[in-house]
């Protein structure tokens, strides 16, 4: 596992010259990336959720597009538009900013769901088809999307299938006083300026395609392949959730801890690293019931419950 170590000791010694804190947050979003899914960071403004995802862009050696999204953008502004050329007497395909291999949306929820729905099938199925002609986006392909989750004028709520096309959903918190310090101490020395200059690419995209291929070969005992079958299992017959998880969640569970376990130096995968992911893939992925909104559970809550209902194979 030493080059896949390598490699990821590099990127995070690239986002750490910037990012104060939020190790885990830098490791969940490493953890995606060799998972080969995308991320949704949702957190008050002013947590760096916007600057963390592009200096993670900025260490991939690979063409990077970002989107603002706002109420009037139109599917064509994300995917493209087809142009009449006169010279050839035919409509030629323009691709959008989504053809690049690491897309920032910046506050998604802001998108009306016509325009949502335009990421439904290159989010899953990575093509776009305009006018019945299929157009592969490049390789790798990954959305990293913004949200703020207290604002509620001029936003629209993500339709559950996108939401399930989010490998992960992370909360980007507050940093603790001594980070603040340490980030007022950068920016009153002057390292505030220009932030992204200080990043270099470590990886390209080749090196990521074999990471990748080395994360799928990792060990995974037939009980723990069981063990996320219940975990996800559970959230469809738990009676304070409205709606369970789909299979996707148990695909994403297990292929994110395939990913967690050789952050992490081990070439198999064991229960911690499917616990300490569940949050994550779930918590985007159900509905509590209105009664247990009332009483002020979250997701969270019920995932954490689920895991302690759940035997822990060993």
């Amino acid at each position: 596992m030493s080059h896949l170590s390598r490699h990821a000791d590099a990127i995070r010694a690239e986002l750490s010259k910037v990012i104060v804190g939020q190790r885990d947050l830098a490791e969940l979003l490493l953890t995606a990336l060799l998972a080969d899914g995308h991320v949704l960071l949702e957190g008050v403004p002013g947590v760096a959720k916007t600057l963390t995802a592009k200096l993670l862009a900025r260490t991939l050696s690979v063409p990077f597009s970002r989107l603002q999204f706002t109420p009037d953008l139109m599917p064509s502004d994300v995917l493209g538009t087809a142009i009449f050329r006169p010279q050839k007497g035919e409509f030629e395909f323009r691709p959008g900013p989504i053809f690049a291999s690491v897309v920032l949306i910046d506050e998604i929820n802001r998108a009306p769901a016509k325009t949502q729905s335009a990421l439904f099938e290159v989010m899953e199925e990575r093509q776009v088809t305009q006018d019945g002609t299929r157009y592969p986006v490049p390789t790798p392909f990954v959305v990293l999307a913004t949200q703020n989750p207290i604002e509620q004028e001029g936003t629209y709520r993500l339709p559950e299938a996108q939401l399930d096309r989010f490998l992960f959903k992370l909360h980007v918190g507050y940093p603790t006083v001594e980070e603040e310090i340490a980030i007022l101490e950068g920016h009153h020395a002057g390292f505030g300026g220009a932030p992204l200059e200080a990043v270099q690419a470590v990886v390209s995209a080749e090196d990521l395609r074999q990471l990748r291929e080395q994360v799928q070969c990792q060990h995974v005992e037939p009980k723990l392949l069981e063990y996320i079958a219940r975990l996800v299992g559970q959230t469809r017959a738990h009676q304070g959730l409205y709606l369970g998880a789909s299979p996707r969640a148990s695909l994403a569970l297990l292929n994110g801890a395939k990913a967690l376990a050789a952050l992490r130096g081990r070439d198999f995968v064991t229960p911690e690293d499917i616990q300490y992911l569940a949050p994550v893939v779930l918590r985007h992925r159900i509905q509590l019931t209105p009664e247990r909104e009332m009483e002020g559970s979250t997701p969270d809550d019920v995932v954490k419950q689920i895991l302690q209902q759940i035997e822990v194979p060993r």
